[in-house]
This record gives C-alpha cells, sequence and structure tokens, in this order.
C-alpha cells in the first residue's frame, strides 16, 4: 500500500461528514440491537460509564442536534452544572445528558435513538454554511482552544459516536466491524489532524482494515517511525490507552 503524506489528506466537507454520521448511527443501531440484557450494564472505558449510560449520552447528544430547544435546554442546564461542580464544559454537558435520562431502559434507548437518528443528521445539516464557518466555542477540555461551530458539527460530533462504538466493542469484547470507505476515513482524518497538531517528521503504519501508511517529511532526519493498530491508535490519542511519543499529542474526540 502507497504511503499517504498528510498534506494530501482532505478535510470532510460537510455533506462527507453527515453521510459518515449516517452510516455510523446505522453501524451503532445494528450492534445496540444486538446486547442482551446483561450487556448493558458492563463497565466502559469511560470513567462512571456502563454501557447503558455511555448510550444515554449518545442518545443525549443525537437529540440535542435534532432540536435547537433542546441543545440550548442542554447547555443551560451544562453551564450551571459547571457552576456547581467544576470541570470542562463538555463534561457538564455529558452528566446532563446522562443524568436526564438515567431512567431510560436499553429498549427506550435504542427505540428513540433510532427515531431520532434521522432528525439529527438533518438537523446538523441545516446548519448554516455561516455559522459553521465563522461562529466559535471555547472548549476547556481534553484541549484548550476555540473551535469553529462546523468542526463541533461534522468532526467531533462524527469521532464521538465512533469511538463510543469502539468502546462498546472493547468492553464487550466484540469484534469491530471496519471497513476502509467508512472507518478508515474517519481514522485518516484523526492522522491528519494529529499531525497537524504536532508537526513533526514521522511515518505511522496503522495496522486493520481501517489502517494505511501515513508520513510527513519522512526522507529527512529525526523521522520517528510508529506502527500500531488503526483502532488502537484513536484510542490512545483519545486518552484511553498509555501514549508515549507522538502518541501523546492528543486528538479531540
Amino acid at each position: 500500500m502507497a504511503t499517504i503524506e498528510i498534506s494530501t489528506i482532505e478535510p470532510l466537507t460537510h455533506l462527507e461528514a453527515m453521510r459518515l454520521q449516517a452510516d455510523e448511527l446505522a453501524l451503532t443501531l445494528a450492534l445496540l440491537r444486538s446486547l442482551d440484557d446483561a450487556e448493558w450494564s458492563t463497565a466502559t472505558d469511560c470513567p462512571a460509564w456502563d454501557v447503558q449510560a455511555m448510550y444515554q449520552h449518545v442518545l443525549g447528544a443525537c437529540e440535542s442536534g435534532a432540536s435547537m430547544r433542546e441543545n440550548i435546554h442542554q447547555l443551560r442546564r451544562a453551564r450551571a452544572y459547571r457552576k456547581q461542580e467544576g470541570g470542562p464544559l463538555e463534561a457538564a454537558l455529558s452528566a446532563v445528558q446522562v443524568r436526564e435520562r438515567m431512567d431510560l431502559s436499553p429498549v427506550l434507548i435504542v427505540e428513540r435513538l433510532a427515531a431520532i437518528a434521522p432528525k439529527t443528521v438533518r438537523g446538523r445539516n441545516r446548519t448554516p454554511a455561516l455559522v459553521r464557518n465563522h461562529a466559535k466555542l471555547a472548549v476547556d477540555g481534553p484541549v484548550y482552544e476555540k473551535w469553529k461551530f462546523g468542526y463541533l458539527i461534522d468532526t467531533i460530533y462524527l469521532r464521538d459516536l465512533w469511538m463510543h462504538r469502539v468502546d462498546l466493542s472493547q468492553a464487550l469484547s466484540r469484534p469491530l466491524v471496519l471497513n476502509a470507505d467508512h472507518d478508515g476515513r474517519i481514522v485518516a482524518d484523526v492522522v491528519a489532524e494529529w499531525g497537524r497538531r504536532h508537526a513533526k517528521r514521522f511515518v505511522l503504519e496503522l495496522t486493520g482494515p481501517a489502517g494505511g501508511t501515513y508520513a510527513h517529511e519522512p526522507e529527512l532526519p529525526g523521522t520517528e517511525h510508529i506502527s500500531i493498530d488503526a483502532v488502537e491508535f484513536c484510542r490512545t490519542l483519545a486518552g484511553r490507552a498509555p501514549a508515549t511519543g507522538l502518541l501523546t499529542t492528543v486528538v479531540p474526540f
């Protein structure tokens, strides 16, 4: 397989991101529908969340994406929660999403997620280009910076949904359904951002169905060579596995 220079990786377009989110929601629902009752209480890599709580969060995020009223409601509650409990806004928002859905059974979680999924994609898809490209949001974890709304809507929501499917497969020791067109595209976008964030020379060999070989100025001295499974690479950047060297560079999910 040819080595891909990261500067040639095109950013996700809005339409592409919406298609990937729709496909990821379908994959998530297929996996959730296969769970038995006991599996919903399995601990995950997300602190204090079992599978049920993790998908209460996912459902909350999707319901927020489908409704501006729900989005504003969650942000208000999250800011109040953070004022009382401290911590990053993202963690407060997740806590609110889980708390407000904690009485939902697994059956209801799946039913509501299936019903809201197409509305979530339509809602995010309708976000005006002016808002996506110019409005900004200050974030305070896991990185401290300002994001364009388009980055949040197109990239972060997709990565969050995808990583939680990874979390679910890890928790249940189930094989993860992967393919190059879907998962490989998500991973490639992560690689490109990772390379931009650390701006060092590297050769990165990612194994598995979502993998590939990526590089930045590999012919120059001081190039770091890394070989790792593609999913494990993303788990490492997301703080779910120990990191060394360039893999300590945080990429938001």
